[in-house]
């Protein structure tokens, strides 16, 4: 994350160093902005909402290509994140694309290049790669070093300035992303691909689904009152970002989405935004001007699509998708991964206070180590399902139990009979060597040769 000092710095920098005057900056992230255009993962980064630089950050998720489209001084930007090897056509984007491929991406003069990882074991297509930039007066080039085959450099492509705003730039090798099936490009909205559903004028409803219950095969793309931008896909509904259309997290998970249709209705007053002319000349409108936009409601609708009509009739339930409080959809039930990790190590010294205590009063039960947010049993995860049980389980973890040095773990093997006689047994020799004296109780590394004293 990128914090409002730090983004104050940078846009000071841009404002101090324009293309008119001559620079040419290169920008080096962590994770890409988002309308970089670069492949994400939507079993990963995707429905955990974490694709973008500042994903969670509100206006300052934008804020980055914003930057990059005002300021056409900054002419290339590398990133990593997402642990893929440089071997995709889109591993780099450029400004702007041929007009058969799409619209103007508006990504100002800047190139975005993904960055991979140079170990085996931290890479998620088995690639070992890092990036090579060479260049001069004239323009740069981004290559790729393949540590996996002794360091060999290949050329991947050539950008050549223009002038101070302008460059154009080429691939140097073909891609063929057949070979990625595990790693395909995933589907972002494009205005007129003919995806985008639109509302009907008179009612005001959105048939997303377009009267057929969702499959996998469907993919929906609709704009709502309100601005944001909803969609279908890959057995999914997302969100996505309404400046650049990129994928900002799941909405729905397959469980709740497979074979129900989508509609979205109408739910607020009549006279939400829906103001006639004006009498007054230049106040068209006016009482709107701090409006938000019609309220909607999403709807899941289970119509039972292809059983009987008994079968129809037993089904039939129609859920609601509400929003956050913040008017996003997407699910934001995955924290980051820095604090995950501090939940984890509370959970480790509950844990050891536990055993402490365990130890102090002789409990034979092996103690419960519980969360009150989660559960998370690690620092990675990823969300595969949203529905919610019925009735709700109480959800609880129980911490594994520290390590003894050189990694050995504990296990829990006394029995109560045991505990009871150690406890007599303490007891006596406490009355015997007072306070001091006390051993209270060990717990020794190691498998069913554990012992308790």
């Amino acid at each position: 994350t990128v914090d409002d000092v730090q983004l104050a710095w940078f846009e000071d920098l841009l404002e101090k160093h324009s293309a008119e005057d001559g620079w040419k900056l290169f920008v080096f992230s962590h994770a890409p902005p988002i309308g970089s255009g670069l492949r994400v993962l939507q079993e990963n980064h995707v429905i955990n909402g974490c694709c973008w630089l500042n994903h969670s950050g509100g206006k300052s998720t934008r804020k980055f290509i914003e930057l990059v489209r005002k300021h056409r001084c900054v002419k290339a930007w590398f990133s990593g994140h997402f642990h893929l090897g440089q071997d995709y056509q889109d591993s780099i984007t450029f400004p702007s694309i041929p007009k058969e491929q799409g619209p103007y991406p508006n990504r100002g003069s800047c190139v975005f290049a993904q960055t991979s990882v140079m170990r085996s074991g931290t890479s998620r297509d088995k690639r070992q790669q890092s990036r090579l930039l060479r260049g001069n007066a004239h323009g740069f080039e981004i290559c790729t070093v393949n540590h996996a085959a002794g360091g060999t450099i290949r050329l991947d492509a050539t950008i050549t300035y223009k002038d101070f705003g302008h460059e154009v730039g080429t691939f140097a090798h073909d891609h063929d992303d057949k070979l990625h099936d595990n790693f395909i490009k995933v589907y972002s909205p494009v205005e007129g691909d003919g995806n985008e559903v639109l509302p009907d004028p008179e009612s005001g409803k959105l048939d997303a689904s377009r009267g057929k219950a969702v499959t996998p095969s469907t993919i929906a793309w609709w704009r709502l009152s309100c601005g944001r931008v909803l969609g279908i896909y890959d057995s999914r509904m997302l969100e996505y970002d309404p400046s650049t259309l990129a994928p900002l997290g799941l909405v729905v998970a397959a469980d709740e989405l497979l074979g129900r249709r989508v509609l979205v209705l109408p739910s607020g007053e009549e006279r939400d935004c829906k103001v006639e002319a004006s009498a007054a000349v230049g106040m068209e409108g006016a009482d709107c001007a701090e409006a938000e936009g019609e309220e909607q409601a999403v709807l899941l609708v289970n119509l039972g699509d292809g059983k009987d009509a008994a079968a129809m009739h037993a089904d039939f339930e129609v859920t609601v998708v509400q929003p956050n409080e913040d008017g996003s959809y997407w699910r934001k039930i995955v924290r980051n991964k820095i604090t995950r990790m501090k939940e984890k190590r509370r959970m480790e010294t509950a844990a050891e206070y536990a055993v402490q205590v365990a130890q102090q009063e002789f409990i034979a039960a092996e103690p419960s180590v519980v969360s009150s947010w989660g559960p998370y049993h690690q620092i990675s995860g990823t969300a595969k399902n949203t529905g919610l049980a019925v009735p709700k389980k109480k959800v609880a973890t129980v911490a594994k139990w520290p390590t003894a040095p050189g990694g050995a773990s504990f296990s829990w093997k006394l029995s109560f009979e045991a505990a009871s006689k150690q406890k007599e047994d303490s007891q006596s020799r406490s009355s015997r060597e007072g306070p001091s004296g006390q051993r209270g109780m060990e717990i020794r590394p190691g498998g069913a040769e554990n012992q308790a004293r």
